[in-house]
C-alpha cells in the first residue's frame, strides 16, 4: 500500500494527460506518448511549480551539468518544442506552457488534485501482460528468432491488432512470421490476407558479399515457401494486385532495375519499364484499388530528384504526380483503400520529412505534418482515415510505429511490449486486422577495415555495437579512429585505438552530432551538431574532451574538414545540406569565404593545398558528381574529368587519387588515379556501405 501511495503521489494530471514524474511516462487518454528525457524534465520542473516562472538559468543547471558544453539556447528551445508537440500546445496561443521572453517558461494549465485509481490499475494490468509476454518469448521455439535478431538479420514479423470505435491499441502483441537465415524484407499482403509476398536474401550481406533477393510467398500457418523469381537482385519491393492474380515489384539490379509483373501463382515475369532507383527506401510501390495504376518513385536519370509517377498498367504510360516545391524527394507512395487519396513521404531536408497526401490522380498535394528524423514506411488503415508510419529520430534506440490522423494533428505511438522490436516497411491487410513489418532489431552497422595493398584479404571487423555507428575516419598519425554513434544515447563523437579497442566518448551534446574530421596533428576533431534544427561546427580536443563552438558569420554550417596546414576549416554553409555552398573559415573562427557557386557536400582539401574537392549535394540524388575548385585564385570549379558518378557520399581523397563507390556497379569500391585517369576495382563491399575513409594501406567502412 505504501509503494502504491508513493506511485500515485508522483503522478500529476492535467486535461487528458497523466504524467508519472518517477518513471518519466506521459500518457494521453491512457495512451503512452513518446517524449525525450530532457523534454520530460522540462515538464516535471514546470508542473512541480504551476503558475510560477521557471527561469532559463534553472533549466540550464538542471538539464546540463556545469562541465557539459552545449548550445544551451537551442537545446532548451528544442526540448520545449518537442514537449509542446507531444501536448498539442502552441507557443502563439498557449494553453499549457507559456513563454516569458528571455526569462523562461511557466505552466498555466489546470492540475487535477489526484490521479484516478483506474490508471494505476491499468498500469498494473499492463505490467502483468508484459511479464506474460516475456515468459512466452523465452520458450524454446522462439529462441532461434531471438538469436537471429542479435546477429543483425531482418526478421519479418506479423502483428495482430484491431481498430474498435477509433480506439488505439497501445501495446501490439506480435508473433514471428518468418525466421529464415539471411534477410526477409518488404512484405505485402494478398487481398484476402491469407498470404504474404516478401523478398528474401539467404546472404545477410557481410562485408564481402552483397544481397541476392528473390520473391517468395508464404501462407498463414504454413512454413512452406513458394519461390516466384529466379533473378538474384540487390533489392526487390513487391505489391500484390487488388484482384490477387498478379504481383508487381520494383527490382534494383544494375542494368535490370525497373518495374515488373509476375503471376501470383508463379510464371514468367514481364518488365513494365526501366527506372533509375538505387536505394531500397525509394523503391516502394503501391497499386491503386481499381488495379489500373501503379505509383512509384523515379528520377530522370542516374542522378536527380526523385518524383512520384503513376503508371497505367494497360498502356504503360506514366504521368508525374503534381510536385510540391517544398519536397526535395518524393518516395514511398500509398493509395488509400477507398481509392480517393495517395499518401507519400516528402523529404524536406537532411533530417526532416513530412507526410503528404494528394488525390488519387496525384493532384492537390498537401503536407499533413512535419517530423525530424527519417521515415521507413507508410501504410493506410482499412478505413482510409488514418496512416501508420515507421520512423527513426536521432538519439532513439529503435524505430517507432506511429499513427497519424488526416487532420495532421494527432500522433499516437505504439509499442510491442519488448524493446528489441525495430519496425520497418509496415503493410496492413485489406480487412485491417493485421499489420506485417520488417524487424530490423540488431541491424546496425559494424565498422570494418580492408587492407588496400592486399584487397583479396578478408575484411577485419574492428568496431561492433548494438547501436548505430557510422562515418569512421583514421587520425593522420594512424593511432586512432573517430566515428559517430548513438551507443551512449544521442548521436555523439567517439574514438577508439587504431585496432578498434578502448572506445571513448568525446562529446555529450545530446543532439544530432556527426561528420568527424581530424586536425593535421591528430589532437583535435572538428564536427557538426544540430540544435533546434540548426547546424553548427564544434572542435573537441581528444585530451580535454570539451567541445568548443567554431564561430563564423554564417548560419547552418556543417560537414567540416581541416586543411593540411591546420589553418582552415572547410564546410557547407548558408543553407541546408541540399542547398548550402562550400566555404572555408579560419580554424580559430572568423568570417567565411565562399569557394563554390553551386551547392556542394563534403569538402576536402587537396594534399598540395591548391584545390578543394567536394561532391554535388547528396540529398538531391543517390548518384553524385565530384568537383574540384581552385583555392588560388578562387572561382574556378570543374567536375573531375574521367571520374564516373559516385554512390552518395562514399569517397575519400588521398594524394594520388580518389577511392570511391561507383553508382554502377553498386557495392564496389574502386580507385581513380589522378596521373593516368584510369579506374580499377579494389574490392566488393556490402549494401549499405557508408563513410568510406582511407589511411596508409587501409580503408575503413561501415557495413550493415
Amino acid at each position: 500500500m505504501t509503494e502504491r501511495s508513493e506511485r500515485v503521489s508522483s503522478r500529476v494530471r492535467f486535461g487528458p494527460f497523466d504524467a508519472d514524474l518517477r518513471t518519466q511516462e506521459l500518457r494521453k487518454h491512457g495512451v503512452r506518448l513518446r517524449l525525450p528525457g530532457q523534454s520530460f524534465q522540462v515538464l516535471k520542473m514546470l508542473v512541480e511549480r504551476p503558475g510560477d516562472l521557471v527561469t532559463r538559468e534553472e533549466f540550464h543547471h538542471a538539464l546540463w551539468p556545469s562541465d557539459t558544453f552545449v548550445d544551451f539556447d537551442h537545446g532548451l528551445s528544442a526540448a520545449v518544442n518537442r514537449l509542446r508537440e507531444a501536448l498539442g500546445d502552441s507557443a502563439d496561443n498557449p494553453q499549457l506552457i507559456e513563454t516569458l521572453p528571455r526569462r523562461g517558461y511557466r505552466f498555466i494549465g489546470q492540475l487535477a488534485t489526484s490521479v484516478p485509481s483506474s490508471l494505476v490499475e491499468t498500469e498494473a494490468c499492463e505490467n502483468a501482460a508484459h511479464k506474460a509476454r516475456s515468459k512466452a518469448l523465452s520458450r524454446p521455439q522462439l529462441a532461434t528468432v531471438s538469436v537471429v535478431a542479435l546477429v543483425c538479420v531482418l526478421a519479418g514479423t506479423l502483428a495482430f491488432f484491431r481498430w474498435r470505435r477509433g480506439a488505439v491499441i497501445d501495446v501490439l502483441p506480435s508473433v514471428p512470421f518468418t525466421a529464415l537465415p539471411g534477410l526477409e524484407v518488404a512484405p505485402s499482403f494478398s487481398p484476402d490476407g491469407a498470404q504474404i509476398v516478401f523478398a528474401w536474401s539467404p546472404s545477410s550481406g557481410g562485408a564481402t558479399s552483397g544481397f541476392n533477393f528473390d520473391l517468395y510467398v508464404k501462407s498463414m500457418g504454413s512454413e512452406n515457401l513458394r519461390r516466384l523469381t529466379n533473378h538474384p537482385s540487390q533489392w526487390i519491393t513487391p505489391a500484390w494486385s487488388p484482384g490477387g492474380s498478379q504481383i508487381a515489384f520494383h527490382r534494383i539490379s544494375k542494368d535490370d532495375t525497373g518495374l515488373y509483373l509476375i503471376p501470383a501463382g508463379g510464371g514468367a515475369e514481364r518488365k513494365l519499364r526501366a527506372t533509375h532507383v538505387s536505394l531500397p527506401g525509394a523503391s516502394r510501390i503501391s497499386w491503386s484499388p481499381d488495379g489500373k495504376l501503379i505509383a512509384f518513385a523515379d528520377s530522370p536519370g542516374s542522378g536527380g530528384h526523385r518524383r512520384l509517377q503513376l503508371l497505367e498498367v494497360e498502356t504503360l504510360e506514366s504521368t508525374q504526380v503534381q510536385h510540391d516545391e517544398e519536397c526535395q524527394e518524393e518516395v514511398v507512395p500509398a493509395f488509400s483503400p477507398d481509392g480517393h487519396r495517395l499518401a507519400y513521404l516528402c523529404f524536406l531536408s537532411s533530417g526532416e520529412y513530412a507526410i503528404s497526401v494528394a488525390d488519387s490522380s496525384g493532384r492537390a498535394p498537401k503536407l499533413l505534418k512535419k517530423f525530424p528524423g527519417w521515415a521507413w514506411g507508410l501504410a493506410w488503415t482499412a478505413n482510409s482515415q488514418r496512416l501508420l508510419l515507421t520512423q527513426y529520430q536521432m538519439g532513439e534506440t529503435h524505430n517507432s510505429l506511429l499513427e497519424l490522423t488526416l487532420d495532421g494533428t494527432t500522433v499516437r505511438h505504439f509499442s510491442f511490449g519488448k524493446e528489441e522490436e525495430d519496425p520497418e516497411w509496415p503493410t496492413i491487410s485489406a480487412n485491417g486486422n493485421r499489420v506485417a513489418y520488417d524487424n530490423l532489431s540488431g541491424g546496425h552497422p559494424s565498422i570494418f577495415r580492408r587492407d588496400l595493398q592486399n584487397p583479396l584479404a578478408p575484411p577485419v571487423k574492428l568496431i561492433a555495437s548494438s547501436r548505430a555507428q557510422s562515418q569512421p575516419v583514421y587520425s593522420p598519425d594512424g593511432k586512432y579512429i573517430a566515428f559517430a554513434s548513438n551507443r551512449g544515447g544521442a548521436s555523439e563523437i567517439w574514438m577508439t585505438d587504431s585496432d578498434g579497442d578502448n572506445p571513448v566518448q568525446l562529446t555529450n551534446l545530446k543532439s544530432m552530432t556527426g561528420t568527424p574530421n581530424w586536425s593535421p596533428d591528430s589532437q583535435k576533431i572538428v564536427f557538426d551538431s544540430r540544435f533546434g534544427g540548426h547546424a553548427g561546427l564544434y572542435i573537441v580536443g581528444i585530451s580535454e574532451r570539451v567541445p568548443h563552438k567554431l564561430v563564423t558569420n554564417l548560419a547552418d554550417v556543417s560537414v567540416p574538414s581541416w586543411s593540411h596546414d591546420g589553418k582552415w576549416i572547410y564546410f557547407i554553409g548558408g543553407g541546408t545540406i541540399a542547398a548550402g555552398r562550400i566555404y572555408r573559415a579560419p580554424a580559430v573562427g572568423g568570417n567565411a569565404t565562399p569557394l563554390s557557386a553551386l551547392p556542394g557536400y563534403g569538402p576536402v582539401e587537396s594534399f598540395d593545398g591548391e584545390r578543394v574537392y567536394y561532391s554535388t549535394a547528396v540529398v538531391a540524388s543517390d548518384d553524385v558528381t565530384i568537383f574540384s575548385a581552385s583555392l588560388s585564385p578562387t572561382g574556378t570549379e570543374l567536375p573531375v574529368e574521367g571520374l564516373p558518378p559516385i554512390f552518395a557520399a562514399n569517397w575519400t581523397l588521398i594524394r594520388d587519387g580518389i577511392y570511391f563507390c561507383p553508382a554502377n556497379p553498386f557495392g564496389n569500391v574502386s580507385f581513380f588515379d589522378f596521373a593516368t585517369r584510369h579506374i580499377h576495382s579494389v574490392f566488393e563491399a556490402a549494401l549499405g556501405l557508408i563513410g568510406l575513409t582511407g589511411w596508409a594501406l587501409h580503408a575503413l567502412f561501415a557495413s550493415r
